[in-house]
């Protein structure tokens, strides 16, 4: 456990003798690892669980992927270089899951919320061929950590992606608009709004896992 790039939050698997499915979390800027891990009582034990912390430490007991500015006319600008090695972190955090624990290399989530959520759509477009299933929560698709692969797998790919109408930190129309890599290349997903900001509802919730338990099935 001590080899991944991430300190990290595990469940492992009930399933005896058999291998399982994986779902890597990604927290969002600011959060940590024990955020998306409270989901995991609610998720099918034969998965094992594995929760990334971010290693940028922005507040107390808050976390990141890459640092995020604001100048004074209120326009972001981010790291992207470091957006990018977090990806491939994030990469080589699966690969050595699959090493320690008994994963299906065939049947592997990823799952991520708002900055969490444009890593693993980065990590899935530029590595298709190491994914199955994305949920992408409260994010978007950012063209300049995506290395978009031009592999078979690719198209193999299935996303779950939801976005709250009223989000103000991520705004929903930015995050549907960066839907067109997806419809460019004709690939899998399905895109729910709900009458929320940025977060997840039980309504959203409930829907995310409904889908998961299906495609890992």
């Amino acid at each position: 456990m001590s080899n991944l790039p991430f300190f990290h939050l595990v469940r492992k698997s009930n399933l005896k003798n058999e291998k399982s499915p994986l779902l890597l979390m990604i927290h969002g800027y600011g959060s940590n690892e024990q955020d998306l891990f409270s989901f995991s009582r609610a998720i099918p034990e034969n998965f094992t669980i594995v929760s990334l912390r971010g290693d940028i430490e922005i507040q107390y007991n808050g976390y990141a992927w890459y640092n995020i500015s604001i100048d004074y006319n209120g326009n972001k600008s981010y790291d992207i270089e470091k957006a990018k090695k977090s990806r491939d972190n994030i990469l080589k955090s699966l690969e050595i899951c699959k090493d320690i624990y008994e994963i299906d290399p065939n049947n592997i989530t990823l799952m991520g919320f708002s900055q969490g959520a444009m890593l693993v759509n980065a990590v899935a477009l530029t590595y298709p061929e190491k994914i199955k299933n994305i949920i992408s929560l409260s994010g978007a698709f950012d063209p300049s950590i995506i290395n978009l692969s031009n592999s078979k797998y690719l198209k193999k790919l299935s996303f779950y992606i939801s976005h709250g109408l009223n989000d103000e930190i991520l705004p929903f129309d930015l995050s549907k608009k960066s839907l067109k890599i997806l419809d460019d290349n004709s690939l899998n997903y399905i895109f729910e709004e709900y009458p929320i900001g940025h977060g997840v509802s039980p309504e959203n919730f409930k829907s995310m896992l409904n889908w998961l338990i299906e495609k890992t099935n």
